[in-house]
């Protein structure tokens, strides 16, 4: 059943990409809307009313993870997500337990002084869900409840600061404790953004969490391909804050946004 659920969300996506014909971007000097999210967390942007952006995030263990997210009106952006591990490769696929939810409400605008401001809900985790009974947790918990604030600056292109304060509803662990994170994305010439992230974890390194009180230092790099299509690559981790971790964890995101 699951799987016939991934198959319809497929089917959903792809028809709202060839149905639409207007497209946008949000990486480099030519984007024409704000990034909603840095690497796993969100920021304080969120998508035109009549816009959408169609996600679809490759990670280890054969894993997709695809979703949409919709502009519904001016400050409020809507949107469901659902995947799982060894969609690609030859074992035995292992769909999410549910499927995930977000949304995001603007409570402030950016001004010249002040940031943006907005609050939100999103029980969307990445990579791989763990489902041992001490865990039932994403590898990187979703971010739940949140606050976050961006601030956009013109210094040789676009420079954006992001922060934010999460609780995660993931706490089988027993790790309940607010968490807090902080980010900043770069352009690099029109097409091209490079973007990092900082997660303290400090909701992953108590009971049977399976941080290491490191925190996760994650890098990004965008590139606006065609109109509308944005691919990114992700190295997340470099700070090892988990076990088996060598380099860091490599994933691959593609997005497309475009205008109902």
């Amino acid at each position: 059943m699951k799987k016939i659920g991934f198959i319809l969300m497929v089917n959903l996506l792809l028809t709202v990409i060839v149905e639409t014909a207007a497209a946008q971007s949000y990486a480099g000097d030519g984007a024409t809307i704000e990034p909603t999210m840095l690497i796993d967390k969100p920021t304080a942007g969120i998508l035109k009313r009549g816009s959408y952006s169609v996600s679809s995030n490759f990670f280890q263990n054969g894993g997709v993870l695809l979703g949409i997210s919709v502009g519904v009106f001016e400050p409020f952006t809507f949107g469901i997500s659902y995947g799982g591990t060894d969609i690609i490769g030859h074992e035995k696929i292992n769909m999410n337990p549910l499927p995930g939810v977000n949304a995001k409400l603007r409570l402030v605008g950016e001004s010249s002084i002040t940031p943006a401001l907005a609050i939100g809900f999103d029980s969307q985790g990445k990579e791989p869900y763990l489902t041992a009974d001490s865990l039932k947790r994403y590898t990187i918990k979703s971010p739940g409840v949140y606050i976050a604030a961006s601030k956009n600056y013109a210094i040789l292109g676009n420079l954006s600061l992001h922060g934010g304060l999460n609780k995660s509803t993931e706490t089988n662990d027993g790790d309940k404790d607010l968490n807090m994170y902080v980010g900043a994305e770069k352009s690099i010439g029109r097409d091209i953004s490079i973007m990092m992230e900082y997660d303290f974890a400090v909701n992953d390194n108590n009971g049977n969490a399976i941080g290491k009180g490191a925190g996760y230092l994650n890098f990004g790099f965008r590139w606006t391909w065609g109109k509308g299509l944005v691919v990114g690559f992700n190295l997340k981790n470099i700070t090892k804050n988990q076990d088996n971790v060598n380099v860091g964890n490599r994933t691959l995101q593609i997005d497309y946004i475009g205008n109902f």
